[in-house]
């Protein structure tokens, strides 16, 4: 078998398993919580049916976060294996474009102005229209021939700028529970939502995921150079715009209902890359389902570590991917790697 025929087919084994740990990461999701429902009858209680306690319990609470935390975690690994495959830079990551910053001071916004508290859905959809709106300025930033200089630029800019009115916003708190309120928003967290907030967020990730996943010929071409790239067909601007909207709609969507969670976009691909090859099309699905895998597995961790004191999904991901990030960097300094 050649080389290329063996990492096609590591990629293949790597993705069914990756598919098979979701699959039970999501199945503990459902079953692990503080309710003391036993796994057996919780399971019952979602599919059978009925109108009992445990019924309600997994169909309002449980089924939500999981989905949540499938839906999130793979945005965020899918998008951060296509930007670091587009701009050809290892540390790209989801938050460099600037749109889950802007939909983050969205979210600010509305819970500084009570809108959060007015209607349950005020801050998830402010926060879409927040990463809408980044998309548009990063459009208008970003604009023309640049190529993937000016993006990183205006991604850059637009997060400087988000973080800094963020944090006037924090500033002019009205009072220090407000404040209380925006700071653990931003921690990142799946507790308390509901599948209103899945399927506000659904229609707009299924976009993202479909954008961001048929650029996997167009990023492998684009290895060979960008002259080689484009005599083999690819539009280096559609493919930029390809990447910011899928990302924009899968991470800005995630933003919207979850907060800001870091490292995960980050950390997967770094993680998978070894495992299928230097293509960045094949680590594309695979970094997808391991983001939705580590998501899965830190909102467990959530609920298991220090339950009585509401840990924050993006502590727990910084916990995991930090020590994994520094780990990676250790070993790519032993192998002499710049």
């Amino acid at each position: 078998m050649s080389a290329r025929g063996f990492l096609r087919g590591a990629a293949a084994r790597l993705t069914l398993v990756l598919a098979l740990l979701v699959a039970l990461l999501f199945a503990a999701s459902l079953v692990i919580g503080p309710a003391g429902i036993a796994p057996g009858a919780g399971l019952r209680a979602l599919f059978l049916g009925g109108d009992g306690p445990a019924a309600m319990v997994m169909r309002e609470i449980r089924l939500p976060r999981a989905l949540l935390g499938l839906m999130v975690g793979a945005g965020l690994g899918l998008s951060g294996a296509a930007l670091q495959g587009y701009l050809r830079n290892p540390l790209a990551e989801p938050g460099l474009i600037g749109v889950s910053g802007m939909a983050a001071l969205a979210a600010v916004i509305a819970i500084h102005t009570g809108l959060a508290a007015a209607a349950p859905l005020a801050l998830p959809a402010l926060a879409l229209l927040g990463a809408l709106t980044g998309v548009a300025l990063l459009m208008a930033l970003a604009a023309g021939q640049g190529g993937p200089l000016l993006l990183i630029l205006g991604g850059i800019a637009l997060s400087q700028l988000a973080a800094a009115l963020s944090a006037l916003v924090l500033n002019l708190s009205p009072n220090p529970y407000a404040a209380q309120e925006i700071v653990f928003w931003l921690m990142g967290s799946l507790a308390d939502r509901s599948m209103s907030h899945v399927w506000l967020a659904l229609p707009l990730m299924v976009i993202g995921w479909a954008l961001l996943l048929g650029t996997g010929p167009d990023l492998d071409a684009l290895t060979l150079g960008e002259d080689a790239a484009a005599a083999m067909g690819v539009n280096p601007s559609r493919l930029r715009w390809r990447i910011v909207l899928g990302t924009a709609f899968a991470v800005g969507a995630g933003t919207a209902v979850a907060g800001s969670i870091g490292f995960v976009g980050l950390v997967v691909p770094h993680l998978l890359r070894p495992l299928v090859g230097a293509r960045p099309g094949r680590v594309l699905a695979a970094s997808g389902l391991g983001g939705a895998a580590l998501l899965l597995i830190a909102d467990i961790a959530v609920r298991l570590v220090l339950p009585e004191r509401d840990l924050k999904l993006g502590v727990v991901t910084a916990l995991i991917g930090a020590p994994m990030f520094l780990n990676m960097l250790l070993r790519a300094r032993r192998e002499g790697m710049s």
